[in-house]
């Protein structure tokens, strides 16, 4: 954990230290090793039999927690609009 937090602030300071400094091609490295990371946690997860034999517990509870997390952000959504652009005596 501390290995983790360490190399994130690391990457902090020397993003910080580099601000000044045209970074063109870090967008696409990034892309790229983000891609690469992807690709091993797949291999990762396709070699797991845990993970493969109950995969169909697992879609199903990401897709309760999918459409909960947009109707909860659409409820919220529509109440922050209410209540901020309802004006007294209006219908909105």
């Amino acid at each position: 954990m501390f290995i983790i937090i360490g190399l994130m602030l690391a990457g902090m300071l020397l993003g910080y230290l580099l601000r000044k400094r045209n970074l063109r091609r870090i967008h696409t490295i990034i892309t790229v090793l983000i891609w690469i990371l992807l690709f091993i946690l797949g291999i990762e997860v396709g070699g797991n039999e845990q993970i493969i034999k109950g995969l169909h517990t697992i879609g199903l509870e990401a897709v309760v927690l999918t459409l909960g997390g947009t109707l909860g952000s659409v409820v919220a959504a529509w109440a922050l609009w209410r209540v901020l652009y309802k004006r007294k005596g209006e219908r909105v």
